[in-house]
């Protein structure tokens, strides 16, 4: 399997400013095999940097898109407009789900807008601190895990993947808010206990599943080196091109 790592931009960077960060990444990084590199720009920037971007190095992210196709939809984009533009995009990321009040029905239905027009989802999930203390994230990630995959067949699954994000660890520079590698196998173990409620065992082996949570270049071997993560969903760290190059380093020697 693959080692992902992803970079998202969320609102950063102008469409200038993309298009420039991308000319000096794609000559930083040579083509890895093992290694999927994955950027994921504001919209606006899509479709030049769609244009730009060398696929052999790398692959292109959406940070959002709306689940119905077309429509009277004043202001949104839809998966199947950004067919062909993008191969990957992140859905049920926090900031949609807190600040923008997706729930889990929308995350099920931009999941499947997403297979449906050959993009693959990533699907974000994870607790909030207040949940973690009361105890909650076994429910949280149950119910968001199975809410996103609601319409996932077994013959589609493996064209998702989910990361898990802790939203108390996101963002965070102090060392006691950061999630230590054994909470993080503890939910990945969790999370594949999930899956394993709706598909086969040799299926849930095959999902790949990201963590993110104020990944760094001090920290991403450590992250990467936990059992059953295959990735990593960077917020931060994505927008200092030395930091960026410096975390898919570590993810190549670690394949290695």
């Amino acid at each position: 399997m693959k080692t992902y790592i992803v970079g998202n931009w969320k609102l950063n960077f102008t469409v200038g400013e993309s298009s420039i960060y991308l000319h000096k990444l794609q000559k930083k990084i040579p083509n890895y095999r093992d290694v999927e590199v994955v950027v994921a720009p504001t919209a606006l920037a899509l479709q030049s940097l769609s244009l730009q971007i060398d696929r052999h190095k790398m692959k292109l992210s959406a940070q959002n898109a709306f689940y119905r196709d077309f429509g009277a939809y004043t202001g949104e984009i839809s998966f199947a407009q950004l067919r062909g533009m993008v191969d990957y995009c992140i859905v049920g990321h926090s900031e949609r789900r807190y600040i923008f009040g997706e729930d889990d029905k929308m995350i099920q239905k931009k999941v499947e807008a997403a297979v449906r027009n050959k993009i693959t989802p990533i699907l974000c999930v994870g607790e909030t601190e207040s949940e973690r203390a009361f105890g909650e994230t076994a429910d949280v990630i149950r119910d968001q895990v199975l809410g996103g995959l609601a319409d996932v067949s077994e013959e589609d699954i493996d064209k998702v993947i989910i990361a898990y994000e802790p939203i108390w660890a996101i963002s965070s520079t102090k060392a006691s808010k950061l999630a230590s590698p054994d909470e993080i196998a503890e939910a990945v173990k969790l999370i594949r206990k999930v899956l394993a409620e709706l598909y086969d065992k040799e299926t849930v082996e095959k999902i790949p599943i990201l963590f993110g949570g104020s990944v760094n270049p001090s920290n991403a071997g450590a992250y990467l080196t936990v059992p059953g993560v295959n990735g990593l969903l960077i917020g931060g760290s994505s927008l200092i091109l030395s930091e960026f190059t410096d975390i898919i380093e570590v993810a190549k020697r670690v394949r290695a």
